[in-house]
């Protein structure tokens, strides 16, 4: 089945977001405010084959999975004004007036094309698209059309390149930047210094908005790449087989953090895939409550898909036995990827967490509202409470509240705060 069509003409009318036009529009804008922008233009290698082998119907899926993809990525990785858009084709294009290094630029971009290359499902198969990107910051007095130009001439180098990903759209090739050896010096010395800073996003219970907890979320500051967000810092401590320790350097912060907040205030920590493979997992987590001594009844953990597809089995072992401890646990960005409700029947879970894109269009899309009601209706049927993140309007709130929804975060009520910050508000 193909996906609903927009009616919006600013919008690209298959996938939802901008189109070409629109974003040069925007592009313009910026420019002529003086803004610093950083652009990507994304290609998706062979993708005509993909029609012609699978039809067009697994084509529009494609495309609207990288595009829900491209949203998310932007949501949790960039901190400036940002602008996603299919360009036409297989093309997309990301915007931000983030200010940003080089070097960060393109971390940002390989982090992206990672996420853009994992398995799609779509018409009983599974896809595996090659996205390329041409990267580029603004120059100064620069046009929209120059912005876009140029990157639509890098973007049409790399396909005659079949071994690059990246090229910068000023002819220069991309830098190796930091090797994987400086970079694990940097992490090891930003764990023992503390420099990985710790922010909480506030929860808030749908029935009453009142503040029930909040999700630790990791920052790095880094003295060369600039600030890095939790997605670029577990990529470069998997480069450096790191993820073990800065999982639990995190999460120590985090429950020291929490065993200060008023009442009976939940703390949510993200479980990776390397920290569910570790042998010590479940000790790890017993003795982290223990030393910080946070009630385990007030520790939520957020599992998503990609975390259990290597061994579910070994998951639902694990779970089973922090269970035990009082711990609960979420299937974190529900809706984001193959929904493999064989979970939900495996795992003792006790929260769904609706990703964003599952959200973000409830209050203007009907069929969207639908998803929800029946997301909603199939997690009280299996007594799991649901969880809505991304919220970003009042009306997105009041509909997640109507329909059912236990709990939500999102910039509606509060972005990410510090740790005093969160405390304050939890005091108030």
């Amino acid at each position: 089945m193909s996906l609903p069509l927009s009616t919006d003409p600013a919008r690209d009318a298959l996938t939802g977001l901008a189109g070409r036009d629109a974003a040069r529009l925007r592009l313009g804008e910026w420019l002529a405010a003086g803004a610093q922008v950083h652009a990507l233009l994304i290609g998706l290698r062979r993708f005509d084959a993909v029609n012609l082998a699978y039809g067009a119907a697994a084509g529009d899926v494609a495309l609207g999975e990288i595009a829900a993809r491209l949203k998310h990525f932007a949501a949790v990785e960039l901190d400036g004004s940002w602008l996603a858009a299919r360009t036409g084709g297989g093309q997309f294009l990301l915007l931000t007036r983030e200010a940003c290094s080089r070097e960060r630029w393109q971390l940002v971009a390989s982090q992206l094309l990672d996420a853009l290359a994992r398995p799609i499902a779509a018409a009983g198969a599974t896809l595996r698209l090659s996205p390329r990107a041409a990267l580029l910051r603004g120059l100064e007095e620069e046009s929209a059309d120059s912005m876009l130009d140029r990157l639509g001439h890098a973007l049409e180098g790399l396909v005659a390149q079949p071994g690059r990903r990246l090229a910068w759209a000023d002819g220069e090739g991309t830098r190796a930047g930091r090797s994987a050896a400086q970079l694990e010096t940097d992490l090891l010395k930003a764990l023992d210094r503390n420099e990985i800073e710790v922010l909480f996003q506030p929860q808030y219970a749908c029935r009453n908005d009142r503040l029930i907890g909040a999700e630790a979320l990791a920052r790095w500051n880094h003295p060369t790449l600039g600030r890095i967000g939790a997605g670029g810092l577990f990529a470069i401590a998997e480069r450096t087989d790191h993820v073990p320790q800065l999982s639990r350097h995190i999460a120590r912060i985090a429950l020291s953090a929490a065993a200060r907040w008023p009442g009976d205030l939940r703390l949510s920590l993200n479980v990776t895939p390397n920290d569910l493979a570790a042998g010590d997992f479940t000790a790890s987590i017993v003795s982290l409550l223990k030393d910080s001594r946070f009630p385990g009844w007030r520790l939520t953990l957020e599992v998503t898909e990609q975390v259990l597809l290597a061994d579910v089995a070994g998951a639902a072992k694990a779970f089973a036995a922090l269970t035990a401890s009082g711990i609960k646990f979420a299937l974190d960005d529900f809706g984001a990827g193959f929904c493999n409700f064989r979970y939900l029947k495996l795992l003792p879970l006790h929260y769904l967490k609706l990703d964003r894109s599952m959200i973000e269009g409830v209050a203007a899309d009907p069929r969207d509202l639908a998803v929800l009601r029946a997301i909603v209706a199939m997690a009280r049927a299996l007594g799991l409470d649901v969880v809505a993140e991304g919220v970003e309007s009042e009306a997105q709130r009041l509909l997640a509240a109507a329909e059912g929804c236990a709990a939500y975060q999102g910039f509606l009520r509060s972005p990410p705060l510090s740790a005093g910050a969160f405390l304050i508000d939890a005091a108030t």
